[in-house]
């Protein structure tokens, strides 16, 4: 899953963000990072809560397994705060970037004092408000993706819909853990274009609906990675998702956007400033 527009001859590359905490902040700044290379298709791995020993030998084990079937060397983001267990972790066959070797150490230097090196420390803003809200929007948006449920959907602050691989599931976990917003993502499906009709759990909230489309011919790119040779990845049948949902959307006053050549970062921009009303730090 990427975050941006990869050119044709994009390489694969394994992406492993790697915590003591939840992820989040390795995670976010690795998609940042990346999201400058439109030569890398990401497959993206989490291991988050690594603070033992054992823990930190499976998650070596797991990388270099990558590096063996792959033949690549992985990309590992890491935010470990414990000397020892990070010891561990490099060891692993991957270009590793240390948050902390690359900007705490220096700053230790330029600072003449040393780092707590407590585990857990970039967590300590969880009794903020701020902190609370984004752990909330983000099991909210795990939660509703993909249509996986319709009930809370009036606690949502936005429901994104568009056909699958629209760019819908990263979307959501972005707004969620960037700016704490609440986004559940509805896919249109078949039975919608037969009907004519958006899902019934989604017109009481047509309000808060904010469709995403996609050109048919970088959907079905999207899709054959997923799918190869299927009707699903068929160039005919994207062409023939797309027009219907943009059909739809239009029907119902529903404001959408093109995803085809615009980065994560710049769609939840679009949905906070033209659609939310919010500004995007």
């Amino acid at each position: 899953m990427t975050s941006h527009t990869q050119s044709p001859t994009a390489q694969q590359r394994d992406v492993f963000y790697v915590s003591d905490g939840t992820g989040i902040t390795s995670e976010t700044l690795g998609h940042s990072v990346l999201a400058q290379f439109d030569c890398v298709r990401v497959h993206a791995h989490r291991m988050s809560f690594l603070d033992t020993r054992e823990k930190a030998l499976d998650a070596v084990a797991r990388i270099n397994e990558s590096n063996r079937r792959h033949g690549r060397r992985p990309i590992v983001f890491s935010t470990l705060v414990d000397p020892a267990i990070n010891a561990i972790l490099h060891t692993a066959d991957a270009f590793l970037l240390d948050l902390f070797e690359t900007f705490v150490v220096p700053l230790e230097q330029e600072l003449g004092c040393k780092s707590t090196h407590t585990i857990g420390r970039f967590h300590n803003i969880a009794d903020s408000h701020t902190y609370k809200n984004r752990i909330e929007a983000i099991g909210y948006a795990l939660a509703h993706d993909d249509g996986q449920s319709a009930a809370e959907l009036q606690r949502a602050d936005v429901v994104l819909i568009g056909v699958s691989r629209s760019g819908k599931t990263p979307t959501s976990l972005y707004l969620a853990m960037q700016y704490g917003v609440k986004a559940a993502n509805y896919p249109l499906i078949p039975e919608d274009f037969e009907r004519g009709a958006l899902p019934g759990a989604l017109k009481v909230h047509r309000h808060k609906l904010f469709g995403l489309s996609i050109a048919p011919e970088r959907l079905a790119e999207v899709r054959y990675e997923r799918r190869p040779s299927s009707r699903y990845a068929s160039l005919e049948n994207c062409r023939y998702e797309v027009e219907q949902a943009e059909r739809l959307m239009r029907l119902a006053g529903i404001r959408w956007l093109s995803t085809t050549t615009k980065s994560i970062e710049e769609i939840a921009v679009t949905v906070l400033q033209d659609f939310l009303g919010e500004q995007a730090e």
